[in-house]
C-alpha cells in the first residue's frame, strides 16, 4: 500500500469510529480538491463553499457506502473519485433547488466578467480565468458544459441527472461553447488592443 492510501486508510478507520480528529483530517485532505470541483459548478466562491460543506456532510453520512477496492494501493484514487462524484451531485442538487425556486439567472441577466488588465500577457488564459469564464455562463449552460466536457457524462446521463431532454442537453452545450468562444474572442481582442 502506498503512503497516500495508507494514510487515507488510517483516517477512514477513525472516521468510521466517528473520531473528530479523523473527520477533520479527511476534510483537510480533500478540501482543496472538492473546492476545485465545486468551483466549476458554482456561480462564485461563496456558493462553491456551501456546496463543499453540504458535500462533506454527505461524505461523512454515507461513508459506509464507499466500497474499498481490492487493490489497497488504489484506495486513494478510488476514494477521491467517490468524493468527486458526491461533490458533483451536490452541486447539481443545488442547481436544481435554485432553478426550482427561481434563483437561477437567465443568460440575458448574466454579468460577463473579462480578465483584469493588470495580468501578464501569458497569464490571460490561466486556469482561474478560464474557470471564471465558465462561471459566467448561465447555471443551465454551466452545468451541462461541466458535466459533458470536464466530467465526461454523456448527454443521456446529463438529461437524466438534470431532468431535461437529451436535445436540451445538446443545445445547452452548443450554446455554452458559443458563449465561451465569444468571451475568449473578447479577451483576445482586448489583449491585442493593449499590446499593439
Amino acid at each position: 500500500m502506498n503512503a497516500a492510501s495508507q494514510q487515507l486508510h488510517h483516517i477512514l478507520q477513525g472516521c468510521q469510529q466517528e473520531r473528530r480528529d479523523s473527520q477533520k483530517a479527511l476534510y483537510d485532505l480533500f478540501y482543496a480538491f472538492a473546492m476545485g470541483v465545486c468551483m466549476r459548478y458554482a456561480h462564485n466562491e461563496e456558493d462553491a463553499t456551501e456546496v463543499v460543506q453540504d458535500g462533506f456532510l454527505k461524505v461523512f453520512r454515507h461513508l459506509g457506502d464507499f466500497t474499498s477496492p481490492r487493490d489497497s494501493a488504489s484506495l486513494f484514487p478510488a476514494f477521491r473519485g467517490w468524493v468527486k462524484k458526491i461533490m458533483i451531485y451536490t452541486a447539481i442538487d443545488r442547481y436544481r433547488f435554485q432553478k426550482k425556486h427561481g434563483h437561477a439567472e437567465d443568460l440575458d441577466n448574466q454579468y460577463y466578467r473579462l480578465p483584469s488588465d493588470n495580468h501578464h500577457p501569458l497569464d490571460k488564459l490561466a486556469y482561474e480565468e478560464l474557470v471564471g469564464m465558465v462561471q459566467t455562463l448561465s447555471p443551465a449552460y454551466r452545468a451541462v458544459f461541466n458535466l459533458f466536457v470536464i466530467d465526461g457524462f454523456s448527454h443521456e446521463e446529463i438529461a437524466k441527472t438534470l431532468k431535461i431532454s437529451v436535445g436540451t442537453s445538446k443545445s445547452n452545450l452548443a450554446k455554452a461553447r458559443e458563449n465561451l468562444r465569444h468571451k475568449l474572442k473578447k479577451v483576445h481582442e482586448a489583449f491585442d488592443a493593449k499590446y499593439e
